[in-house]
């Protein structure tokens, strides 16, 4: 054995040749912590000081490769000053550099996701063999940052500057055949011949094959481009992505321009620039809250993960009510490999929900996503019915009728008769309280909501809702079958609106009093969309659908009548009065048309002005600031309360639910997160300087104690 620590052993097997092999002790994947990446420095002295080797393999004993950097550990790197970063990098650098310069040709036999620090590893030898079902990339800036151990000088070297800034600026995970093609690798093969084909690339390379000195001065030089060229291709591409990316996204520009900086330097030096550009990103707010977002994602798979082991197998499901909805989670069960039955009452309902699911495998096909034959074989585990014949065998019932609590009543009564007394009951509601859909039904126990939102196969949230009276099993169970759709599953307890919507809808109400004090809808929707929403609140609106918004706005109004009812006539109320539901039926705040494609795009309705001017008090220009205070107020303080209630666990759950579910700004990390950063000492003044605006807007006795006291949501 030439080396053997925790988490990478050196040992020689054949023919002079040695093999470095990643296999953390303790965990089921390869990561770069501190302990990694001190034993890999060792491992590389360990192999310099060696006589007669040939050359070097580097392998994994997972089934992954190295999945990166171990992302814990950058709360407290992230802490530190830009100066220890740039230190601490250098030195991490040092460690990849003494395996790049190792005195005999060295390949990685990659079986399987070698992604951020693990594909810099990879970068680090002369050639790369690979799985043909692994996966390369450097995905750092989905984290705020971008490649920080050599990745951006040696990618740019080996691929070129335009295939380098594609996958670091868009942080995507590639497949063999496309890093073949590009040439960030040199050989795909089966994964048993890994090993095989390493060898004999060396062998090659000490036979004067191939010159692995003349690639490795490729990757250690200056990139080969002339100025020209080179202004060309950094210029045009930081405009591209720039656009893409958005102001609030800085980091995959910035690797740009890393790499425009040290196009000109060998590297060594390319390396400092690196360095130092990758200290500056992760000093960013937008780092810490995309980090703090892993983490709290990290840590929701982990719930999920305990919860599965206590459930029950959900082999056959069934949907109370086709339509988009019930069509949507057929789909999306049926796609994810769980058969289900899709019951309505009507055939017309049964079509709509087949016609759904029919246009979104359609839409997989067009896209070479999937083939016919597996677009078959989806549909053919969608049974549809008009009966309950089948019932006795399924292991979980989703009901999704209409939004109405007699009619949900009526149904769920119905169907704990025709099931099984140990399969799982949930109601797709979005605001009606779990207890009372759950008042007349025999076993309770076996009772919980299941709310997803829409449109189904998109949205990644699905919200798992305990009665008083659910049993852990049903929440382990319908957490289990979410988690098989594909969907993060949130556990929340019971109220009006749960989570989503009870936050929601003060945020809807900061609107309805902006519009009320001459607010122009407009403007708010700039406003809130530049802040970072998906789209603004008037938007917003019309895609949930006036219809759908006012219903839920009477349920939280009669469950929160302190803050939520509301003392004037809102903007959402005149639009539905005036038959105006939104994209349902092309008019809302906006009216609707159909693009080129044949999507709908808004346009601005001069009608709308007139129909608001009864309850509006005149014009005001509103200031930017005020505007995102009077929306962002209301939604942040509805969060506190959230967690204070117990509807949620802990604040990772609050802020995960407002990203997956209505597309909090990310960049932002949450609504608790978002107090955080302004400072709850800071966020409270700023509640209070609109106090007068009602109860939405004044802070809770804890959320005062915590500005008092200097404690923080997160950390």
């Amino acid at each position: 054995m030439i080396y053997e620590g925790k988490a990478i052993t050196v040992k020689e097997i054949e023919g002079g040749i040695a093999q470095l092999n990643f296999d953390l002790q303790g965990e089921s994947v390869n990561k770069f912590n501190r302990l990694t990446i001190e034993e890999l420095g060792a491992a590389a002295e360990a192999l310099k000081s060696q006589k007669n080797l040939k050359g070097l393999v580097v392998t994994s004993s997972k089934d992954s490769f190295i999945v990166g950097a171990d992302i814990t550990e950058f709360t407290e790197l992230f802490a530190g000053s830009e100066e220890d970063l740039v230190a601490n990098n250098l030195k991490a650098n040092e460690v990849f550099n003494a395996i790049e310069d190792l005195p005999f040709p060295t390949v990685t036999a990659i079986n399987g996701i070698a992604l951020g620090g693990g594909f810099e590893m990879c970068l680090a030898t002369d050639y790369r063999v690979m799985a043909p079902k692994a996966k390369v990339g450097l995905p750092e800036v989905k984290l705020g940052i971008f490649p920080g151990f050599g990745g951006t000088v040696r990618l740019s070297r080996l691929v070129g500057v335009d295939n380098a800034i594609e996958w670091i600026s868009g942080g995507t995970e590639n497949r063999a055949d496309a890093a073949l093609k590009v040439g960030a690798v040199d050989a795909v093969v089966e994964a048993d011949k890994l090993v095989e084909a390493a060898v004999a690339i060396i062998n090659q390379c000490n036979e004067g094959k191939l010159d692995n000195e003349a690639r490795r001065e490729e990757k250690k030089g200056k990139i080969k481009l002339n100025a020209m060229e080179s202004m060309m291709a950094f210029e045009i591409s930081k405009a591209f992505v720039a656009g893409k990316a958005g102001k609030n996204y800085p980091a995959p520009v910035e690797a740009i321009k890393v790499m425009q900086k040290h196009a000109g330097m060998t590297r060594d030096k390319a390396i400092e620039v690196e360095a130092k550009g990758f200290a500056k990103m992760a000093k960013t707010n937008v780092a810490a809250c995309l980090v703090g977002l892993f983490l709290n994602d990290q840590a929701l798979k982990k719930k999920a993960s305990a919860w599965e082991k206590e459930a029950a197998d959900v082999k056959l499901a069934a949907v109370l009510g086709a339509g988009i909805m019930g069509g949507g989670v057929a789909y999306q069960s049926a796609l994810k490999g769980t058969p289900i039955i899709m019951k309505d009452i009507n055939q017309d309902g049964i079509a709509l929900g087949l016609k759904e699911a029919k246009k979104l495998l359609s839409k997989r096909v067009d896209k070479g996503k999937m083939d016919a034959g597996k677009m078959a074989d989806v549909l053919n585990s969608i049974t549809p019915t008009l009966n309950y014949g089948d019932f006795k065998n399924v292991d979980l019932v989703v009901e999704a009728v209409v939004e109405n609590p007699k009619v949900k009543d009526a149904v769920l009564r119905e169907t704990e008769e025709m099931v099984r007394d140990d399969a799982i009951l949930t109601s797709n509601t979005s605001t009606i309280s779990i207890d009372l859909l759950a008042k007349n039904l025999k076993r309770p126990e076996n009772f919980c909501g299941m709310h997803f939102f829409n449109p189904v196969h998109m949205m990644p949230l699905v919200e798992v809702i305990r009665g008083s009276k659910t049993s852990d099993r049903a929440i382990a169970t319908t957490v289990a079958y979410a988690k098989a759709m594909g969907k993060t599953p949130i556990v929340v307890n019971d109220c009006p609106g749960f989570l989503v919507n009870r936050v929601l809808f003060p945020y809807f109400g900061g609107f309805a009093g902006l519009l009320r004090d001459g607010a122009d809808f407009q403007k708010v929707d700039k406003v809130m969309e530049k802040f970072g929403w998906p789209m603004g609140p008037a938007y917003l609106l019309d895609v949930v659908g006036m219809d759908t918004a006012k219903h839920a706005d009477e349920v939280m109004a009669e469950g929160f009548p302190d803050r939520m009812k509301s003392d004037f006539k809102s903007g959402v109320e005149v639009m539905f009065e005036n038959n105006r539901y939104g994209q349902k039926n092309d008019k809302g705040f906006y009216k609707y048309e159909l693009d080129r494609k044949g999507k709908q795009k808004k346009v601005v309705d001069e009608e709308v002005y007139k129909l608001l001017e009864p309850v509006v008090q005149g014009k005001n220009d509103f200031s930017d600031e005020d505007i995102i205070a009077r929306m962002m107020i209301p939604l942040c303080l509805e969060t506190v309360r959230c967690l204070e209630d117990g509807i949620v666990e802990d604040p990772a759950d609050a802020d995960m639910g407002l990203i997956f579910g209505i597309g909090f700004p990310p960049f932002r990390g949450g609504a608790l997160r978002y107090i955080d950063d302004m400072g709850v000492d800071k966020f409270v003044e700023l509640a209070d300087k609109f106090a007068d605006l009602g109860p939405l807007y004044q802070p809770t006795e804890k959320l005062r104690e915590m500005a008092k006291t200097g404690k923080k949501f997160f950390g």
